[in-house]
């Protein structure tokens, strides 16, 4: 496993991340952090909305906390019949951060974030409460979920101004049959140098060949009988792929995303320890610039305007003259894999 740095930050973080949500139970979600760990692996995010898995991290984690990087989420309702325990505002904050830490048997996160876009709190309280939290050394970097790019990047213009904690990553679905994030979201967090971690990086599963004809594919939140045409054929290309390579379906997947773009550490969620070693062998997977190619040419995508009109040689913009692109600040090679 290679390490990068968090953002514009120096923390260390592992390529890929270790997924929470899908935790089974305290045996095996013990078994898949060792798992994880034992492949060099440093980050384990969850949320506070994701059932027992905080408890269930704490009890795993009491020992040997501070080696690893949590990374855990607030913003979504604790309690239906309360308005104030759902949100961005500085309450909700306060108390689903204080529950977090009694939870995860820690005095500090590393790294926090809004897990969701609340239209009805300023952004500008949001930003000031969580540098607050920092200040206070309850939490140490954050960052943003399912917000949008002109929302992150206004939060951060304010944090610049303020003296405040910015943003350091997003948080984002991302897969070969999911790529919106290319329009506005990707570019702004390679532009800005922010860290992307990317959920969803299996589609449901539909990427994992778990789907193939003639075979069950045992516990799965899909019904295949919805699966569309476009789907299926980008669940063919990725099988065509590892089968060239002499990978599995996921490990392609999964190896996409990173293809795609340095910035992206891929969120690895898993039922068991086999399922999880599976997927973590992604980190050994190299595709090819024609590969990527290939899978990018499976499926439909359009990057929709103003994207369309912005690539490419556009000679009523720049002449004749060919230009080099200017290098992105994620490109900088001082940021780079770490050994």
């Amino acid at each position: 496993m290679r390490y990068r740095l968090l953002g514009p930050t120096g923390l260390r973080v592992s390529q890929m991340f270790l997924g929470a949500m899908t935790f089974t139970g305290p045996d095996e979600a013990r078994a898949m952090v060792d798992a994880y760990a034992g492949a060099g692996g440093n980050v384990i995010d969850t949320a506070s909305a994701y059932g027992d898995s905080e408890e269930l991290l704490g009890q795993i984690l009491k020992d040997r906390r501070d080696g690893f990087v949590l990374s855990t989420k607030y913003t979504l309702t604790r309690d239906a019949k309360d308005p104030n325990s759902g949100g961005s505002h500085r309450k909700n904050l306060t108390l689903s951060l204080e529950a977090s830490l009694r939870r995860l048997r820690t005095d500090y996160i590393d790294l926090f974030w809004v897990h969701t876009w609340d239209e009805n709190t300023p952004i500008e309280e949001t930003m000031r409460a969580l540098d607050d939290a920092v200040r206070a050394g309850k939490i140490l970097y954050v960052g943003a979920s399912n917000l949008p790019a002109w929302l992150v990047s206004r939060a951060n213009t304010l944090a610049e101004w303020r003296d405040w904690t910015p943003f350091a990553g997003v948080q984002v679905r991302y897969s070969l049959l999911k790529r919106d994030i290319e329009r506005e979201l990707l570019p702004m967090a390679e532009a800005y140098g922010l860290s992307v971690a990317a959920f969803g990086v299996l589609s449901a599963g539909i990427l994992s060949g778990k789907f193939e004809e003639g075979r069950p594919p045992g516990d799965t939140r899909v019904d295949p009988g919805t699966l569309t045409a476009r789907d299926r054929r980008a669940a063919r290309a990725v099988r065509e792929v590892a089968a060239d390579l002499g990978v599995t379906a996921s490990q392609v997947a999964v190896a996409w995303t990173m293809a795609r773009s340095r910035a992206v550490h891929p969120i690895i969620g898993a039922r068991d320890v086999r399922q999880l070693t599976e997927n973590l062998g992604a980190s050994d997977v190299a595709l090819p610039a024609d590969t990527v190619a290939r899978l990018d040419a499976a499926v439909d995508f359009e990057p929709g305007y103003p994207s369309d009109v912005n690539a490419g040689a556009r000679p009523w913009l720049h002449g004749d003259v060919t230009l080099e692109g200017r290098r992105p600040a994620w490109a900088n090679p001082s940021r780079g894999d770490l050994e």
